[in-house]
């Protein structure tokens, strides 16, 4: 690759202060202490399809469902999902792990974001060139200790946005170490490989290449047309970077996710809450309080305006960066613009519409505010700025202590969000769930309920608050109605059809409406032998309909050939079919060898061997099985001592009987056997 332009080299700068010569150390000791309460914080939310059930990071052996992760938040990001598979390997699903891994990317950028500031401070066009290190680890100081970036460190699934990061960092602070080198090429290789992993990580590193040429323009070059001269082969590389990226992009249908265009206006409503989404990021980099871990959807804005009050100052923004462009203030023009282009795939008009706003997206663009901020304090006060600059590190440090405290539960930190965002469904929804699950199902109740005055088409708030309001006296027409609104909204929604199903079967007189829920299940599930089941037994309740659950049982079987129950279910159907006696009689032996303490089968196989010639011996058998398994069943025991009496053990007939009439007192059958079983022993 051309060589790059002439410049100062690093040891020719002014010494740093002692203390700065320990600055890496310093940031590292910084990460470790504000997030060392951040260890024990529990899978939360997505992490559960990152990490928990993820069946692609069980086996590092297998790297091809490694690198192409399906069906998970994982899915078109390889080295995302090759982290968590890594972390796996290693402890397997032990949070503490997964949170170590976080503070090592986390420190790592640190240290990234310090090189690449020192390096740039040392440039010849630097605003700053007499090389004094303070800045830079000032600027990395702050930024690893806000408490903004807790989103993205913390919260486990977010490590997408950190270790992209990390690679974005990595790709500017190599092109900066070639920018001084003798042997450039070696770094611009190493910032291509690190664009390239950026890309593999997070989609929003299709901003890097463009951030690297800004940069070569403000800080290298003498403009672009210089820049892309000089290091043409080197921009080639960076942008065919682009070209894996829309290839993991496709490949793992984003769309999916609820990123892209759609029909409608989603795309206008989702730019006009942007401008809002910018200036609360830019609010909360200067007083990160209140910090929210969902804002849910209910922020999206509808009008321009609403977008009114926001849209100045965004345009504002806007001009002063081009306005410091202008004026000679180069590098704070490249600060703001950085910002700008490093948020606009998330922050512009391209919905993300399951979260509109998601504070770990600043984990990167806030390094660019706190440069801007640190280098201006630096300028105006010179080494006075440390002393100011070290009480709001120590004021950030304390907040991102307390804020890791709001993750030490699921239900602590969704009832934080609720308080701290009211209007955002997502979080009474969630933190309903989190009471369902800490047996608080009144509390839960009342926040599904708040969740759907939000949003009233939040599917699953109505099948929960169903399952919520079926447990309580009086309110199965209250959960059934939700039911049905769950359906209306989506008919394929399996576990509200199954919910009603066994609420519907519950409640007397309703037992028939059940079946349409069962059948709907088999339609949407026909490969799943328990819904096959559920519709059979149904059926064989119903009458008129009973020999309908025949084949219904047998596709169960065909799906799962060891269920005892099915195998138990189908025999006593098939025994009430003319000539269809021997199946169930190996149905029956099916189920017993599956189960051999099934007491069902085992009385149910006796009273068919009962009435079979010669079959008596085996009846008894049986019988004395159940009753082994369970002896208060007064039913076998009389129908035991028929078989008995038959065979005439008249004795153990009659001890059999009394039993019975002890168990049920009154029995008609029992009793008028146990008197003919006496007056036949009185003879």
């Amino acid at each position: 690759m051309p060589a790059a332009e002439p410049t100062r080299a690093p040891d020719a700068a002014a010494p740093a202060a002692a203390w700065v010569r320990f600055a890496p150390l310093l940031l590292v000791a910084a990460v470790a202490l504000v997030y060392a309460n951040s260890l024990r914080v529990p899978f939360l939310l997505d992490d559960r399809s990152a990490i928990q059930e993820n069946p692609s990071i069980t086996d590092l052996g297998r790297l091809g469902p490694v690198l192409a992760p399906a069906g998970t938040t994982t899915a078109g990001r390889p080295l995302l999902n090759l982290s968590f598979a890594l972390n796996y390997a290693v402890g397997g699903r032990s949070v503490v792990g997964y949170h170590v891994a976080n503070l090592a990317i986390h420190a790592l950028a640190t240290l990234a974001l310090f090189g690449l500031v020192r390096r740039t401070l040392r440039l010849p066009q630097s605003p700053a060139g007499a090389g004094d290190d303070a800045p830079a680890f000032w600027v990395a100081l702050l930024w690893a200790v806000h408490p903004l970036l807790t989103g993205a460190v913390t919260y486990l699934s977010q490590r997408a946005e950190s270790l992209m990061a990390l690679w974005y960092l990595v790709t500017l602070y190599a092109f900066a170490r070639a920018a001084t080198s003798t042997h450039p090429a070696r770094w611009l290789a190493i910032s291509v490989v690190a664009a390239a992993a950026g890309m593999a990580t997070k989609e929003v590193m299709m901003t890097a290449p463009i951030v690297v040429l800004l940069y070569d323009r403000v800080f290298v070059a003498d403009g672009f047309r210089s820049a892309l001269g000089r290091r043409r082969w080197y921009y080639v590389g960076l942008a065919a970077t682009w070209a894996l990226l829309a290839w993991l992009m496709i490949s793992s249908h984003l769309g999916d996710r609820d990123v892209g265009f759609r029909a409608g206006d989603d795309w206008l409503f989702y730019a006009y809450t942007q401008c809002r989404v910018v200036v609360s990021y830019v609010r909360l980099a200067l007083v990160p309080y209140p910090l929210v871990f969902d804002y849910g959807q209910e922020i999206l804005l509808r009008s321009w305006v609403d977008a009114a009050p926001y849209l100045p100052l965004v345009l504002a923004g806007l001009v002063a960066v081009g306005w410091a462009f202008r004026r000679g203030r180069a590098a704070a023009g490249f600060l703001g613009a950085a910002f700008f282009i490093v948020l606009a795939p998330t922050s512009s008009f391209v919905p993300v519409m399951g979260q509109p706003m998601a504070e770990s997206r600043m984990y990167l663009p806030l390094a660019a505010l706190v440069a801007l901020v640190v280098l201006a304090s630096h300028r105006w006060l010179g080494r006075r700025a440390g002393l100011g600059l070290g009480l709001v590190a120590l004021a950030l440090a304390a907040g991102t202590v307390q804020r890791n405290e709001d993750y030490r539960s699921a239900l602590h930190l969704w009832a934080e969000t609720v308080r701290r965002s009211p209007q955002s469904s997502r979080g009474h929804y969630n933190l309903a769930n989190e009471l369902v699950a800490a047996g608080r199902s009144a509390e839960a109740v009342a926040h599904y309920e708040t969740a759907l005055a939000l949003k009233p088409d939040l599917v699953p708030a109505h099948n929960n608050l169903a399952n919520e309001l079926a447990k309580l006296p009086g309110r199965e027409a209250d959960a059934l109605a939700h039911y049905e609104a769950a359906l209306r909204l989506q008919p394929d929604l399996v576990a509200a059809h199954e919910n009603a199903a066994q609420l519907l079967w519950q409640l007397p007189g309703r037992r028939s409406e059940a079946l349409p829920h069962l059948e709907a299940v088999t339609r949407l599930r026909p490969d799943s032998a328990g819904a096959w089941l559920a519709l059979a037994d149904e059926l064989a309740r119903l009458p008129g309909r009973a020999d309908e659950s025949i084949p219904c049982y047998e596709r169960a079987l065909q799906l799962r050939p060891d269920l005892a129950e099915a195998h138990n279910n189908l025999a006593n159907r098939l025994a009430r079919v003319p000539g269809r006696m021997p199946e169930a009689l190996e149905h029956y032996e099916a189920a017993l060898r599956l189960r051999p303490d099934f007491v069902e089968a085992h009385y149910n196989y006796a009273n068919k061997l009962a009435n079979l010639p010669g079959r008596l011996p085996d009846a008894v058998r049986h019988y004395e099985a159940a009753l082994r398994l369970n002896p208060r069943l007064p039913e076998a025991h009389k129908n035991l001592a028929l078989a008995l009496a038959n065979l005439g053990q008249l004795d153990a007939a009659a001890a059999h009987l009394e039993t019975a009439l002890q168990l049920r007192p009154g029995y008609p059958e029992a009793r008028a056997l146990l008197d003919q079983v006496r007056a036949a022993q009185g003879r």
